[in-house]
């Protein structure tokens, strides 16, 4: 499936929710058509795979038989479903029964089966405690099909789904049953669903012009960026991730440069978006056993990998990318000040979390890693416990980059907003000041930034080459008399240069002007003479 086909398959899709939800909460109607398509995905999947499993013994189906092939294989073996369950657990790491693939819902809205509703909480219920293993389960734990959001009554809600259940089916029809496909198209809904969602928005989706510029940073090699991509990435972690697209954009970099990603790891602490996170991975094809997602709360670092105490056994990654929540509000116990993440740089303000994430995330970063964050403006120049973690931070010689961006870019703020490039080994002893951010587009919500705007601060990060109000190295020394303050505006000017002026030009251009007038006055001046009037002097 092309680019081009993508998109239209996005904006079918789109259409269909938009149409379909009615009064129905954006946020609410987001979460049943993404676990449709999720449903759809694995059945589609899991019936390719199990065609090829069986092989000649995949049975096909009369066209007046609404049942799937596999419903009648499993009719007609009962002996061997086991073994065939256990095979498919090896090959695509799940297992769901005919009664609940796609096909099989979709057989049932069709025909406005009355059972459609239970069938459905009964096969998410399945899939979220059968199918994969333990750290799959509770997938679909936030799509509540007995809401009154569907309907007051039973019946009402199974034909709301019936409904529902067929636009997709039909919008989908058209259209390839390839994995990126419908990961693309599951991508462009939470773009959709992300603009509608005001200020909750930043709770899951991290504008797609904003991810290619961290995932191509974080990809590039960490010493000398000219040197381009590298090749492989151990380790990919992003501890605020959403819905996961930040991650797997990095994946995709990666992996268009000829690369590869060893494993990736996700935190999220908003119930509804860790499944997101979860179904997205899968979605796009990245396996079970290649990501881990965890849901819990970052800056408690609960997450029982990241709480080793053995700094030999400390896991560290590769890369670190991250668009975590502006300025929140945290309440840090006395015992994080002895944190071994916070204690050599101190606690952040109560009032704003923004450095008790980047300090979370700098603390799991590899001697040779990369970490690019994206953080409000203020970071750059507030005072007070900011200042001294700042100024800890640029004194250690670890912040390598800040690159100022547009006002607007972000569906849940419009504050101006930065990226910090950070790395625990860098070989220039500068910092790189990007200014970029007169240079966007305005768009009718959000201002946006166009694939050349992208590719000149990539670039510029690369060569670190000046550039006259964009870009420039500022020595240490610098920051340091000016108080570790990295206001953008202290070290690039941003006001346009002063037009030189030709003073034998202008000489020129007003010589001209005066013959002008001259010859508009005499010829005025014969009107005047013939009307018997006084002249103009």
């Amino acid at each position: 499936m092309n680019d081009q086909d993508q998109k239209q398959l996005g904006k079918i899709l789109w259409k269909i929710a938009d149409t379909l939800r009615g009064a129905m909460n954006a946020d609410d109607f987001r979460d049943y058509m993404l676990s449709f398509l999720f449903l759809r995905y694995l059945s589609d999947n899991y019936e390719a795979t199990a065609k090829k499993e069986l092989g000649k013994d995949y049975p096909s189906v009369g066209d007046d038989d609404r049942r799937v092939p596999l419903a009648l294989w499993y009719a007609n073996n009962p002996d061997g479903i086991t073994e065939f369950e256990k095979q498919m657990r090896l090959k695509v790491h799940y297992v769901i029964q005919p009664p609940y693939l796609w096909n099989s819902i979709e057989n049932m809205a069709r025909t406005q089966n009355c059972e459609l509703l239970s069938t459905l909480q009964a096969g998410f219920k399945y899939i979220e405690t059968e199918s994969f293993e333990s750290t799959f389960q509770g997938l679909f734990s936030e799509i509540n099909l007995g809401s009154y959001n569907l309907g007051r009554s039973y019946s009402d809600r199974n034909s709301k789904l019936c409904i529902i259940i067929q636009k997709i089916a039909e919008g989908l029809s058209g259209f390839s049953k390839e994995i990126d496909a419908l990961g693309d198209a599951y991508e462009y809904l939470i773009d959709q669903f992300a603009a509608g969602s005001g200020k909750k928005a930043g709770e899951f989706y991290t504008p797609q012009h904003m991810s290619d510029i961290l995932s191509a940073i974080v990809t590039l090699d960490s010493q000398d960026p000219k040197n381009g991509p590298k090749k492989r990435l151990e380790s990919v972690l992003d501890f605020a991730c959403g819905s996961g697209s930040l991650l797997l954009n990095v994946r995709k970099c990666v992996n268009k440069a000829g690369g590869s990603i060893g494993r990736i790891y996700g935190q999220e602490k908003n119930l509804a978006t860790y499944n997101l996170a979860r179904m997205n991975m899968l979605l796009h094809g990245v396996k079970d056993t290649e990501f881990e997602i965890y849901h819990g709360d970052t800056l408690s670092n609960d997450w029982d990998i990241l709480r080793e105490l053995d700094p030999a056994k400390n896991p560290t990654f590769d890369a670190i990318v991250a668009n975590p929540p502006f300025s929140c509000r945290w309440d840090p116990t006395e015992a994080m000040a002895d944190d071994v993440r916070f204690k050599n740089h101190g606690l952040a303000p109560k009032s704003a979390a923004d450095f008790a994430f980047l300090l979370h995330g700098f603390h799991f970063l590899k001697d040779e890693g990369v970490m690019a964050i994206i953080l409000p403006h203020g970071v750059l120049f507030r005072g007070g416990a900011e200042e001294r973690i700042r100024s800890k931070l640029l004194k250690d010689g670890h912040i390598d980059t800040v690159i100022g961006l547009p006002s607007n870019l972000f569906y849940s703020t419009g504050i101006p907003v930065c990226i910090l490039v950070l790395k625990k080994c860098k070989q220039p002893d500068d910092v790189l000041f990007i200014n970029a951010a007169e240079h966007f587009i305005k768009g009718k919500r959000q201002n946006q930034l166009t694939d050349e705007h992208i590719a000149k601060i990539i670039k510029t990060y690369q060569t670190r080459e000046p550039e006259p109000r964009y870009a420039r190295r500022v020595e240490m020394e610098e920051i340091e008399k000016n108080g570790y303050n990295l206001n953008i505006s202290r070290y690039i000017s941003t006001a346009s240069a002063e037009e030189d002026i030709k003073l034998e030009a202008v000489n020129d251009e007003l010589v001209a002007l005066e013959e002008t007038i001259q010859k508009a006055r005499d010829k005025h001046n014969t009107f005047l003479k013939e009307l018997g009037l006084p002249l103009l002097v």
